[in-house]
């Protein structure tokens, strides 16, 4: 059995579908599957998923529907008004919502593994992430990603 290894370090809206998506799709095709979060990436194991946003701040490869000056990106609002933009066109173009790719990966018996030394670095409690997940160090996923057909970095 193929097994993929995959890092999810950031906790932006744009960043957590990859993770989700090449796993699901991974476990789909039969690979064994595994994603350790880590540092911001642990909001996507958060049970509520709605502070999860995106910035066009800082962010060039983002298409607007029209070009922004980075001094309009500042703006108080912008952050919300992007992650409306972007999830209104995920919906439109019928892209899965970041909580049904989730549950789909774990439908899938992909492991989720949150770091726990940036669990206790952020003082976050167990009781925020959702159920069916491990709590581990680095030696937890090098364990698995040493033996790995593909281990990625997102």
């Amino acid at each position: 059995m193929k097994k993929m290894a995959i890092i999810a370090t950031k906790g932006t809206l744009d960043m957590a579908y990859p993770p989700f998506i090449l796993a699901s799709t991974a476990a789909a095709l039969g690979f064994d599957v595994q994603i350790f979060f880590t540092f911001y990436g642990l909001q996507l194991l958060r049970k509520d998923l709605s502070d999860v946003k995106i910035s066009p701040l800082g962010n060039p490869a983002m298409p607007m529907p029209i070009p922004m000056p980075v001094m309009v990106q500042m703006l108080p609002g912008m952050e919300s008004m992007a992650t409306m933009m972007m999830k209104d066109k995920l919906k439109k173009k019928g892209v899965a919502s970041l909580e049904e790719l989730r549950s789909l990966c774990q439908e899938a018996d992909v492991k989720f593994v949150a770091c726990q030394m940036t669990v206790d670095l952020f003082d976050f409690d167990k009781s925020e992430f959702i159920d069916n997940i491990e709590f581990g160090g680095a030696t937890t996923f090098l364990d698995f990603a040493g033996e790995t057909d593909i281990c990625l970095f997102i």
